[in-house]
C-alpha cells in the first residue's frame, strides 16, 4: 500500500469529501550513487552550516525566506499548514469543463484520492458517478508544497484522480518556435493519414511499449556482475535523405502494413492518390486541344446594333 501524501477533504459546494492522496504513479528507473573513481569510495552531499563551517543534522535544518543577506524569516511546517488560504486544507472544486478543452501541456502528476472512513464513502462515491454520468471533469485547486496549485480531477476505474496542473502563464508561447511557411499538399495529408491508419492500436499495451532503457541498463549491471562482455549495442540506422515525401509516406504505408498485416491482418487505411503528373506534361495537351477546337468551331461574330 503506497503512503499517503496529504490528507485532507474535497469541497463540492457545500458537500465534504474527506481524503487521502497516494500516488498514482511508480519510479521502476535504475538509480546510480556517484564513487570516487580512485578508490570506489562512495561521494555524497553533506549539508555545512556556512557560518559554523560544520554539517549539520536534518533535525537542526529549517526553511525561511531570505529577506535580505544578513536577514532571513523564518517558515515553520506550523506556518504552512495554517496559511490563512481555504485551499490549505481542501481541494475545491471551483468548476467542471470538457475534458477535451484541457490542453495536455497543462496536465502533469497523477494522484489517487481514497475516501478518509466510512463517513467519506457516500460523498466520494456520489461525486465519482455524477463525474462520470456528465462525461466532464473538475478543475480545483489546492495547496501542497508552499503554493498553491490548480489541479484536475477524474475518474479511472470507480477511482478519483487528481492531476496536478500548471497556472495559464506557466505555459509559454510557442509562437517562436513555429518553422518557416510552406504549401503542403492534399495528397500529402492523405498519405500521412494512410500511415496513421496503419499505426493505429486500441490501447497502450504490448511490447513495444515498454521500458527499455532500464532494461538494457539492467543486462549491463548483470553482465559487469558475472564479467561477461557487454551487450553488443546495434548499428543505429541512417536516416535517409528525404527527396521525395509522397514516397517516403507511401513507402511508410507499406512497412508498416507489412509490419501489423502477421498479427492484426491487413490495416483499413485511405487509399492512396495517384501521383500527379507535372504541370510541365499537361500544359502542351491543353494547347493541342485548343488548337483542335478553334478549326472545328468558329468564332462568335460580335452583334451589331
Amino acid at each position: 500500500m503506497p503512503r499517503t501524501i496529504w490528507s485532507g477533504a474535497i469541497s463540492f459546494g457545500l458537500v465534504t469529501v474527506p481524503i487521502q492522496v497516494v500516488s498514482a504513479t511508480e519510479d521502476h528507473s535504475i538509480h546510480f550513487h556517484q564513487y570516487h573513481l580512485e578508490d570506489g569510495g562512495r561521494v555524497r552531499y553533506r549539508k555545512v552550516c556556512e557560518l559554523e563551517d560544520r554539517e549539520v543534522s536534518q533535525e537542526e535544518i529549517g526553511k525561511g525566506y531570505e529577506l535580505t543577506r544578513t536577514q532571513v524569516i523564518p517558515i515553520t511546517d506550523e506556518d504552512l499548514r495554517n496559511l490563512p488560504l481555504p485551499t490549505a486544507k481542501a481541494i475545491e472544486i471551483d468548476a467542471f469543463v470538457p475534458l477535451e478543452s484541457v490542453d495536455p501541456i497543462r496536465i502533469g502528476e497523477g494522484y489517487y484520492l481514497q475516501p478518509a472512513g466510512q463517513v467519506a464513502v457516500k460523498p466520494y462515491k456520489l461525486l465519482v458517478q455524477a463525474l462520470g454520468r456528465s462525461a466532464k471533469v473538475a478543475v480545483a485547486k489546492y495547496a501542497w508544497s508552499g503554493r498553491e496549485r490548480l489541479g484536475l480531477l477524474r475518474v479511472r476505474d470507480d477511482v478519483l484522480v487528481l492531476h496536478s496542473m500548471r497556472w495559464p502563464d506557466e505555459i509559454r508561447d510557442p509562437a517562436e518556435l513555429l518553422p518557416p511557411p510552406v504549401e503542403v499538399s492534399e495528397q500529402e495529408i492523405e498519405s500521412a493519414l494512410a500511415l496513421m491508419d496503419t499505426m493505429t492500436v486500441d490501447e497502450l499495451t504490448g511490447e513495444e511499449f515498454h521500458d527499455r532503457y532500464t532494461e538494457a541498463i539492467a543486462q549491463i549491471i548483470e553482465a559487469k556482475r558475472e564479467e561477461r562482455p557487454l551487450p553488443q549495442a546495434p548499428e543505429p540506422e541512417q536516416p535517409a535523405q528525404v527527396l521525395d515525401l509522397m514516397a517516403a509516406l507511401q513507402e511508410s504505408v507499406q512497412k508498416a502494413r507489412t509490419a501489423r498485416g502477421g498479427a492484426d491482418g491487413p490495416a483499413e487505411v485511405h487509399e492512396l492518390p495517384k501521383p500527379k503528373k507535372t504541370a510541365a506534361k499537361k500544359q502542351p495537351a491543353k494547347k493541342a486541344a485548343a488548337k483542335k477546337t478553334a478549326k472545328k468551331t468558329p468564332g462568335r461574330r460580335p452583334r451589331t446594333a
